[in-house]
């Protein structure tokens, strides 16, 4: 009785909320399934694009408690976006972003297959950006529109052979304005020329993605000196640049669409975009507006020479609700990149 009465009580909070969706909706409502978009071609599961669905990759990707992700982007036929160096790429109407989460059951052997857990959309429609949460079944033969989040226990063997098991959260809709918030409108986080600026699979790819976009047509005006584009430093390559360039790296992505002035931390006066060139508005020797428990009584977002008595370390190493950073979309620490963090402010003067 308990299991219906809980079905019910879900499957009509869901049609409330499409239902809610298709009344704000600008353009068509969504589809119930992610096959009927026709993204991918053959098996959906092998998420090959179709024609006109373009895959891309970022220099340092959003740390998503070890999921892999998959990324493609479809521009409406025939345009394009214009080059700009400083911000996200202002796509036109009609664009989807494509991303998918995925764990490998082996990371030392991806031949042994993966898990999809969900693919989000981002669509821009006339009235802004629309988010699309798609869980993919346990069948693995196609995703279904899921607007109330969800949770899933995953396994897997990470690439030091050490079996790994934890509950992933999958957001809901709302939640997903938390992140993607620019003066309280929604836009993408990751796709910059500074991002895009390198080989689509470092290590077995040599052609620039921005040089292919370009040749596609789905950039304009690119620069015809590539020493003229910013590139940002891969976090996890210690050879794209210094411990400071890949720490800011590692912040710019994780942190930085709500720690800047024009997203949802704007009244903190802690600001961690790339772009942020005053060590005081980055956090050195600044004493936080209000954190709560949250600063674990330390006086210091980032005391130089001191990481251990750093806020910002004590808040990224930290998986308690009331003290972690990022707030949502996460459960778990990225070890590598608190290091990396840690490495920073110690070498600091």
């Amino acid at each position: 009785m308990f299991s219906a009465a809980k079905y019910l009580f879900t499957t009509l909070l869901m049609v409330t909320l499409l239902v809610a969706m298709s009344m704000e909706w600008s353009g068509h409502a969504p589809k119930m399934l992610l096959s009927q978009y026709g993204f991918f071609e053959g098996d959906i599961a092998d998420l090959s694009p179709a024609e006109g669905v373009v895959p891309y990759s970022l220099n340092s990707p959003l740390f998503s408690d070890y999921a892999h992700k998959l990324r493609f982007v479809k521009l409406p036929a025939g345009s394009s976006v214009p080059y700009n160096d400083t911000e996200v790429l202002q796509f036109p109407v009609g664009t989807t972003i494509i991303k998918t989460f995925y764990f490998p059951h082996d990371a030392r052997d991806l031949s042994k297959g993966r898990r999809l857990m969900e693919t989000r959309l981002l669509i821009h429609e006339e009235a802004g950006w629309k988010a699309l949460a798609y869980h993919w079944n346990a069948d693995q033969t196609d995703a279904v529109l899921e607007v109330a989040g969800a949770s899933a226990e995953v396994k897997w063997v990470d690439a030091q052979g050490k079996k790994q098991k934890f509950t992933y959260q999958m957001p809901n809709v709302n939640q997903c304005k938390g992140c993607h918030s620019w003066d309280g409108a929604m836009r993408p986080i990751g796709p910059s020329v500074r991002q895009l600026n390198g080989p689509l699979e470092p290590g077995y790819d040599t052609v620039n993605q921005l040089d292919k976009w370009s040749a596609l047509g789905l950039i304009s005006d690119l620069p015809a000196d590539p020493a003229a584009i910013p590139r940002m430093a891969s976090y996890s390559d210690p050879k794209s640049g210094t411990v400071a360039e890949r720490a800011r790296a590692w912040l710019d992505i994780n942190c930085a669409h709500c720690h800047n002035p024009h997203g949802p931390a704007s009244t903190s006066g802690f600001f961690l975009d790339v772009h942020q060139q005053d060590p005081s508005v980055y956090g050195v020797f600044k004493s936080p507006v209000a954190a709560g428990r949250g600063s674990g009584n330390f006086e210091y977002d980032i005391h130089p020479g001191n990481p251990d008595q750093s806020i910002i370390v004590y808040r990224i190493a930290s998986t308690d609700p009331g003290i972690m950073m990022p707030e949502v979309g996460r459960s778990l620490v990225h070890a590598e990149g608190v290091e990396l963090i840690k490495e920073w402010i110690e070498g600091m003067e």
